[in-house]
């Protein structure tokens, strides 16, 4: 359901003392003492896949008991369905997860400096559609302190890859928000539980950061 290898590795260099492992099989995932859940794809085959490999309950049972650090798509699963596809989640979260509607558009200025110094007054806006998917870094805001959030600014850049987003039928939920055409849920959190939609193994330090964040975490 997602590039585990990259996953893996981020993590290691973000804790070596640490013991990472990829776990395919129910008890792996209850035996660790905290779970990554990573997804990217489509949704329905995601959920298929989760479904088939007989590691849902598992999964489940970690959201419950253990810290849970869910990225992209596995951040997406822990809600109650998806417009992609029309899929029913995990329903761990209450809300929906929504494909970015468009167009949307972002408005930018053109302007020539040599005309602008002539005087000819203020450049145009001019409108430019929103790539969907959203691909590429884009800044975070922190809505509210977490653990995860140690050590890294607010408004840090994050990679994106994505077509859907959730929006959490309960705004506690949301711990961190990006701006692409319109505000959006990228970060929300519970109890043991904190999810992202960006890639934190494609972010740089940062990302590193709150993969070490996670390691050392614990939910009261």
């Amino acid at each position: 359901m997602g590039n585990f290898h990259s996953v893996a590795r981020a993590l290691r260099a973000a804790a070596p003392d640490a013991d990472i492992q990829i776990c395919n099989d129910p008890e792996g995932i209850l035996a660790a003492d905290r779970v990554v859940f990573p997804g990217q794809g489509a949704m329905a085959d995601c959920m298929r896949t989760l479904n088939e490999s007989g590691l849902r309950d598992a999964v489940t049972q970690a959201a419950r008991n253990k810290p849970l650090l869910g990225v992209c798509v596995g951040e997406q699963m822990l809600f109650d369905a998806s417009e992609e596809g029309d899929t029913a989640c995990l329903s761990i979260f209450p809300g929906v997860v929504r494909r970015f509607d468009g167009p949307q558009f972002a408005s930018r200025l053109l302007a020539d400096d040599a005309t602008l110094a002539a005087g000819a007054g203020a450049p145009d806006a001019v409108d430019e559609r929103l790539k969907v998917p959203h691909m590429g870094w884009n800044r975070v805001r922190q809505t509210r302190a977490h653990p995860l959030w140690e050590g890294i600014p607010d408004n840090t850049h994050f990679y994106f890859v994505h077509s859907y987003y959730a929006a959490p039928a309960d705004p506690a939920l949301t711990v961190g928000e990006s701006d692409y055409g319109y505000l959006f849920t990228c970060a929300v959190a519970a109890d043991n539980i904190f999810a992202v939609q960006f890639h934190p193994e494609k972010s740089a330090d940062h990302g590193l950061r709150l993969y070490r964040n996670f390691v050392d975490w614990q939910p009261a």
